[in-house]
């Protein structure tokens, strides 16, 4: 690992460098507000930039301060987030700004401390907050620091197993600077982003290559080591598609846990499994003259998902025999103009397929509505990101 004065000129000529080179003009720059920076923190989670920005964008013009987020119903927060993943974010976002205002009077903390506290927040996004927000010196460890760090350190190890990260939070305390937090932050993301990145790296125009370990070695390509791999799994489900007399599609609200927490979705259930049995179940329903459409494929972090849609319409046999799951039935316009949360592949499906034709012959459906406690979601269309 490098010593002495290359430790202490580290800062310094990255910050020459980002001076020049940085990303500036971001939306959550301008201003720099801790909700701006909380915001953008918990968007940039796992996803780019040029993702998040027009996300950014619409969800903070809807909720322009922390309190009009903790006030908002949670349809609407994921009607805002639909389109951008990892959906646990949006629920840790909105209960997090509930924590602020009820624990903080709409303030948020200013330590360490106090924001890991916040749900959702974890020691690298609290620094993060803490200097861009509070311009307070703090070491960050997102996936681009660590790339930086492993490369001009040379050091061995996965970021992941505990050792190296030990090794790498200690070395990225000692590289920080006592002034220019906010802008250190962002310049060591900066270069992780567009040079010192996972692949094609541009060493060349790195204001570290003298002096990183990796670079000399010949060991760019090799460092951070790779996670050993590990074969993909793969899962197959039925989509429900039940239409009701008018052409509206049934949709559920799905729990707050697992894929698609607090999204709305047709009935999905594990191949084998008998849709009649589910929609007897949860809606006292039963699905007539069935029809597969093309498969719908949709790969998550750690695994991939085939949903095969089975289309029929839905005819009424009796009571629910369960607690009725949250529930609306919609016209696929409305499914298409945005007007409840959709998870991107589902949204994909009714802006492409044929929806509007009905299944004949029509039967009457006894109506399916939410329970008191469920919000109806605001009819209002919204932009899906491509």
């Amino acid at each position: 690992m490098s010593e002495g004065p290359v430790v202490k000129s580290f800062a310094p000529r990255l910050l020459q460098w980002f001076d020049q080179h940085g990303r500036s003009g971001l939306p959550w720059q301008m201003p720099r507000t801790p909700y701006r920076v909380w915001l953008s923190e918990i968007m940039l989670q796992q996803t780019q930039v040029t993702a998040v920005i027009p996300y950014f964008l619409r969800f903070i013009e809807r909720f322009a301060t922390v309190q009009a987020l903790a006030e908002a119903y949670s349809d609407e927060v994921m009607r805002h987030w639909a389109g951008l993943g990892y959906y646990a974010r949006a629920r840790n976002l909105h209960a997090a700004a509930r924590q602020v205002v009820a624990e903080h009077g709409g303030e948020f903390p200013q330590t360490l401390e106090g924001l890991v506290a916040l749900k959702g927040v974890g020691r690298s996004t609290a620094a993060a907050i803490l200097a861009q927000a509070f311009d307070t010196p703090a070491a960050i460890l997102d996936g681009n620091v660590k790339r930086v760090l492993c490369r001009w350190a040379g050091i061995e190890g996965h970021p992941s197993e505990a050792a190296t990260s030990g090794a790498l939070w200690r070395l990225a305390e000692s590289l920080l600077p006592a002034t220019r937090a906010a802008d250190y932050v962002q310049a060591q993301m900066d270069l992780g982003a567009t040079l010192c990145t996972a692949r094609k790296p541009a060493c060349a125009r790195c204001p570290l290559q003298t002096d990183c370990v990796a670079h000399r070695s010949g060991r760019v390509a090799e460092l951070p080591a790779r996670k050993p791999r590990r074969e993909r799994p793969h899962r197959e489900a039925w989509l429900l598609i039940a239409e009701d007399a008018e052409g509206r599609v049934l949709l559920e609200q799905r729990p707050g846990a697992g894929i698609w927490g607090g999204l709305w979705c047709p009935p999905v259930l594990p191949l084998g499994e008998s849709a009649s049995a589910l929609l007897a179940q949860r809606h006292g329903l039963c699905l007539r003259d069935e029809e597969a459409g093309e498969p719908i494929e949709h790969a998550f972090t750690h695994y991939d998902l085939t949903l095969h849609p089975l289309r029929g319409r839905a005819e009424a046999i009796g009571a629910a025999l369960a607690e009725r799951t949250p529930s609306d039935w919609l016209a696929p316009a409305a499914l298409r103009e945005g007007v409840v949360a959709l998870p991107t592949p589902i949204a994909r499906y009714f802006a492409a397929g044929p929806q509007q034709r009905h299944l004949l012959p029509p039967a009457p459906v006894v109506s399916v509505r939410r329970p008191k406690t469920v919000r109806r979601p605001v009819r209002r269309a919204t932009r899906e990101n491509p």
